[in-house]
């Protein structure tokens, strides 16, 4: 940035002002060089040297073609510039499972021809540490102070190969994403972490970005504030395809805390059957055991066999990995037995479940406060608690995440 750049008969012609990427063409390498011209008055309009317009003379300034016929920078959007749309956002850095910040951006020069001729400027990667940082604020100074002072400090960099680029909003900012299939696979409470670590516009474009099953499983995680904010920007269907891919009860404390035109909006836009759980369980008191439960759960008739558990649960589509045990269940839905799910794995399939080693059954009522729930799970050791109403049938059950997050809350 300031480097001077010459004319074809070694005359300043203007200095670096910006570099211009245009992402849709190639965002590993610099489009442009954008500068200022020598003697034109304050507010003109930019100029744009391709760079494909531009060498390295012996003294390893840059200059000019004969060629050369520099252009006016657009208006629009079709360019991403470096320093005003790059330098000083924010990238999430998936190694550390966190939000950093740009501080400086490492070009390479490149020759596109063994002869030399046709030179090409490349991102190499992007500084988020403290030597990009001290670059920065030693900004002006002599470039080989300016190196020798930072170079005291160790570098941290993510490679420009790491990076995509979302679309930039109106505010012009650039919003990163790493290596979005990596992101998918960061366990939900890390990516509800980065999603709180960044500025509002950042945290829609990365949201958005995320799949409908990780969006919903990152949105449980998340404070109830922080749910509303990132959803307040989407319309109804957008949320329901979120939604029908929470859990329940997770579902259901979200739109209880929308108003009551927005939550209908959101149901209207859901499938039947996930509409149906959700409305079912938004008539309960957030506090009591029904409001905490899902009604995601591996229930069969008392006369079933092994390989019909294995069935059901080959078929269940809720959350598998909160399952550790099978209800056993009469005609009127009551419970007669509780089959861990490790007892599958040492029987026959032909088994019938009711003969397999059972587990104690602890039940709490619909109505059951949270402090009730949590004396259960703690007096018990349990993984999990099966919620009955009124008549003593299985109306969902309540997971040791549910309350661990109620105590955290409470703490």
């Amino acid at each position: 940035m300031g480097a001077a750049i010459v004319d074809a008969q070694g005359s300043t012609f203007g200095h670096v002002r910006e570099l211009a990427v245009a992402p849709s063409v190639d965002a590993a390498h610099i489009h442009g060089v954008v500068l200022k011209g020598i003697g034109e008055k304050r507010g003109s309009r930019l100029s744009l040297v391709l760079i494909n317009d531009l060498v390295l003379n012996s003294s390893g300034a840059m200059q000019l073609r004969e060629s050369a016929r520099p252009g006016s920078l657009p208006d629009d959007d079709s360019y991403l510039l470096l320093e005003r749309d790059l330098l000083d956002q924010q990238i999430i850095d998936v190694d550390g499972h966190k939000v950093v910040r740009v501080n400086d951006v490492d070009l390479v020069w490149e020759n596109r021809a063994e002869d030399g001729a046709e030179l090409s400027l490349r991102i190499a990667e992007v500084e988020v540490g403290l030597r990009g940082a001290v670059r920065r604020l030693l900004k002006g100074l002599p470039a080989a102070s300016v190196d020798r002072i930072a170079c005291r400090f160790s570098a941290s960099v993510i490679p420009w190969e790491f990076v995509d680029l979302i679309d930039r909003d109106p505010a012009r900012r650039v919003r990163l994403k790493i290596e979005q299939d990596r992101l998918s696979k960061m366990h939900p409470s890390d990516i509800a972490d980065i999603l709180e670590e960044l500025a509002p516009a950042e945290r829609h474009a990365l949201f958005i970005s995320l799949d409908e099953e990780v969006a919903a499983e990152a949105l449980e995680e998340v404070k109830p504030k922080m749910q509303q904010a990132l959803i307040e920007s989407l319309d109804s269907e957008q949320i329901a395809g979120i939604v029908e891919e929470m859990d329940p009860g997770a579902a259901a404390d979200l739109l209880s805390e929308l108003t009551d035109e927005r939550s209908e909006a959101i149901l209207e836009e859901m499938d039947p059957e996930e509409r149906q759980e959700v409305e079912d369980l938004l008539e309960f008191s957030g506090d009591s055991a029904a409001g905490r439960m899902t009604t995601e759960y591996v229930a069969l008739p008392s006369g079933a066999l092994v390989e019909q558990a294995v069935t059901a649960l080959r078929e269940f589509e809720g959350d598998i990995e909160t399952i550790t045990d099978i209800y056993l269940l009469d005609e009127e839905e009551k419970i007669t037995a509780l089959i861990p799910l490790v007892q599958l794995l040492l029987a026959s399939s032909g088994t019938p479940l009711a003969k397999l080693p059972k587990g104690h059954i602890v039940t709490c009522n619909i109505d059951a406060n949270g402090r009730k729930v949590a004396e259960l799970f703690d007096k018990y050791n349990l993984r999990s608690l099966p919620v009955v109403d009124h008549e003593k049938r299985l109306a969902g059950v309540i997971h040791a995440e549910q309350v661990i997050a109620l105590l955290r809350k409470n703490h």
